[in-house]
This record gives C-alpha cells, structure tokens and sequence, in this order.
C-alpha cells in the first residue's frame, strides 16, 4: 500500500516514533539518547581538555562536534557513513570531556552507545577489517595469547627485532601492525608462570573475602604485577578467590563498539564469580575495573543476566580503592636507602571513568622516604586508550610523546602506572626518548614496601 503525502503526514502525527525512527540515520537499537545529546549547550569547556582536538585540532574532532554529528545523524541531517564515522574513530573516550562539563553531559553514555551503530552499519576496508580482527580475536583470549608467546620470545632475543625495526619497511607498508610491534614489551620468564592456586589464604585473621580478575593482556605481560596485588591482599587479611573460568574483562571489544563480544565476556566473568560468595571483586588495571563496573549497562537488554550484572557491578573495586577504603594493617618499610621521588600516572579509566586519583597516591605517600612529584597535564590522556594506540598510532603517538615529556621533566626517579595500556605507551616512548626510567605498577611499589625489600632507585 502506498501512502499519499497527506496520508503519511497523517500516519506518522500519530506514530511520531516511527517517523523519528525512519528519518534517523542510526538503527533502531540504542541508539544516542536525544534527551542526553540535548543537554550539551556547546559551551566548549571540553576542548581544552580533549586530546584528540589537541592533536587534530578539528571541532568535529571534539567531544562537542561529535554531539552535533550524533544530533545530525540522529534528525537525519547526516549520514552515517565512513565520512562522520572517522570522528567518531578519532575519540580516545578518555572522558576527559565528562570530568570537565560544567552542564553535566553525559558524553561516555553517547560515545557508548554511539560506537556499536558504527559497527554494526558501517563497511569498514579490508585492511581496517583485517588489523580489528586480528586485534578482537586475539587479546581478549590469554590462551590464543600464550601460544604466541614463544615466537615471540624467538623474534627478540634473535635480533630479528632490532633487524626490522632499523629497516622501517613494516612501518612503511603496514603502519598499524608496526604500532602493535612498537609497543610489545619484553618478553620474559614471568610471561610463562602465570598460574595462581583458586583459593589464597588471608596472612592473619582474615577480614574480606575478594575475588580477584587477572586480566588477558595483564596475565601475560605484567604478571609481577597480579603477584604482587595477591601478597599484598592477603597480607592486609584478606582471603583471594581466582576462578579458573574467569576470561577477558570485555574492555578492548567494549570501548570500540563490539557489544555482543563484550557482552559474552562479561556473562563469562559473571558465571565465574557467581557462588563465589565473596565481598568485593578487585581488579589492579583501571581499564578493565571502569568496563567491569559498567556491565549494568553492558548487559542493559538482557532479562536474565542484568540484574547480576548489576549485583557484580556494585561489588568491583580498584585495587587502589579498595585499600585505602580497608585501611592498610601490614606494616610499610622503605624500598629505597634515601629518597625515593615518584610520578604517578593518571591512568583515563581511573581518574575520569571511576573518579579514582586520590587514592593511589595516598597509598604511596605511606611509603616511608617517598615523595610524589605532580606532572604537567596530568588528567590527559597517554594515547593508548585500548588499542587506540594501535587503529590511530600518529595521534596516540604524539599523545604520549607528550606524556612522557611531562612526566620526565617532573625530575622523578620512576613512573607508578596502574594500566597496562598505559604502561606499554609509556615505556614504547620512553624508549624513543632515549630515557632509562623505571616504571613500576602502584601494588608493585607496596608489595615492596610489606616485604622489606629495596627497589634500588633513588
């Protein structure tokens, strides 16, 4: 049946909802919330702090031109179509911008919602297809990681590394897949000793019972880091339960709009806690304890997994968090013979996703002899977002350039990262820089400190 224009007219006044739904360039499923795009009055406080406007300096390349593209396409004003959706690619989703508004908007909820329509509608090229595909399938997965670990042991210790990177032709040929090399870190003997018993007892009387989530990219390439976390938990008095079954925390598929991948990963993590009876679920790297914290909104569609999703959600806490909120009962001793002055890095998921930036400073000003040093810019972002550092490596590239200035040129003696991301950013450009700077996880520092063990940096 077709409609005169008097008709349809008619028909749509009264079912507007249908008109909006045919008019908008977004599909019918979540999509951005006009109610939450119209509460930016375009005001351009967020600018300042936007790093991918720093770098681009385009204003549809900032938390405010992105809203007006979303209202575009969401009136049907814009298409959306490769030519908008590379705004939408270049967003870090820092949430720089949320910590800034003055008017409150929402921006994390509308680039949330605002990806997956681009994935789900958009025909990216192959070789952007390609490079995601590798990415989605592979680091989410420790198991399909671990396998790798032994070539990759071979390609650096051979000198086939050193050989490829002075010759510049995958950077020449294949930009991306040079950026994913650029950040690989060292390859070690911890690599391949990641294995934790279910349970780990309490030292002293016991006061909580936490799970513990080891990550995909943490367990592999930062395990000192999930070793020390389970010391100085258990030295504080609590009891550790690390479910076999656990897997990926969802953050890597999440952040760029892989929505039913991330959704599986976070009933994978929900199953595996589930029965676990334990008080708080405690997670060292900031990314996957913001994403973790999310999977309400993740799993917002599904009748049988979102209220547990909500009941998991309210039990996850930062490892930083979760100590100062305990208060720490184990005794601290210095890790170095004389001063030691620290910078600590703001990791985006921690102090704008979770509101954490206190804390993790607070736990290490409690290190006797140690002092903390403030870097310029310190709420921007690094440039690894994710694997954002590895889809736009000349914009995260210059972000962490940046970084590393500013956190040198405080005069510290070594960088506290609670991200890996973060931390193979950092440690890629120092490296560019020519900086011998050790680097250090927060927990890391503290596990020292409980031991009585020396750092040997002063």
């Amino acid at each position: 049946m077709t409609l005169t224009p008097a008709k349809e007219s008619n028909f749509l006044s009264q079912n507007p909802h249908l008109g909006e739904i045919e008019k908008s360039g977004f599909d019918p499923k979540n999509p951005p919330k006009p109610e939450l795009i119209d509460t930016c009055v375009h005001c351009g406080f967020c600018l300042a702090t936007c790093p991918s406007y720093r770098v681009i300096g385009k204003e549809m390349d900032s938390p405010r031109g992105r809203i007006y593209l979303m209202d575009a396409i969401q009136s049907g004003e814009a298409e959306l179509e490769p030519a908008t959706t590379q705004h939408f690619d270049s967003c870090l989703g820092c949430l720089a911008c949320v910590s800034t508004c003055p008017s409150g908007v929402q921006y994390d909820k509308l680039i949330a919602a605002t990806r997956p329509q681009v994935e789900r509608n958009i025909s990216r090229s192959i070789g952007d297809r390609l490079i995601r595909t590798l990415i989605f399938n592979l680091f989410p997965y420790p198991e399909r990681l671990r396998p790798l670990l032994y070539p990759l042991l071979a390609y650096q210790k051979s000198g086939l590394q050193t050989v490829v990177r002075s010759t510049g032709l995958l950077q020449k040929w294949l930009p991306r897949l040079t950026a994913m090399e650029a950040i690989l870190p060292e390859i070690t003997a911890d690599s391949f000793n990641a294995n934790f018993p279910d349970i780990i007892p309490a030292r002293g009387e016991k006061r909580y019972r936490v799970g513990m989530l080891l990550g995909c990219v943490q367990q592999l390439f930062f395990n000192p880091v999930n070793e020390a976390t389970a010391r100085v938990l258990s030295a504080n008095g609590c009891e550790i339960v690390i479910p076999k079954s656990q897997g990926c925390c969802g953050a890597l598929p999440a952040h760029q709009g892989q929505e039913t991948q991330a959704q599986a990963l976070a009933r994978q993590n929900i199953d595996a806690f589930e029965g676990m009876d334990v008080d708080f679920i405690v997670i060292n790297a900031a990314g996957c304890g913001h994403t973790l914290k999310e999977y309400g909104h993740i799993l917002q569609d599904d009748p049988v997994y979102r209220d547990k999703a909500d009941v998991f959600a309210k039990k996850v806490k930062d490892i930083n968090e979760f100590l100062v909120s305990i208060e720490l009962t184990a005794k601290l001793h210095p890790i170095s013979d004389g001063e030691l002055s620290i910078v600590y890095q703001d990791a985006c998921h921690l102090i704008h996703g979770q509101k954490i930036s206190v804390q993790p400073r607070e736990l290490l000003r409690q290190i006797p002899n140690v002092t903390l040093r403030e870097p310029l810019d310190a709420a921007l972002c690094c440039g690894s977002a994710g694997v954002y550092n590895m889809l736009q490596p000349e914009v995260a590239d210059e972000l962490g350039q940046q970084k590393v200035e500013n956190l040198v040129n405080t005069g510290a003696s070594l960088i506290a990262s609670a991200n890996p991301g973060c931390s193979l950013q950092i440690q890629k450009h120092l490296k560019l820089q020519g900086h011998d700077l050790p680097l250090r996880h927060p927990i890391e520092l503290l596990d020292l400190s409980i031991r009585g063990e020396k750092l040997g940096v002063c």
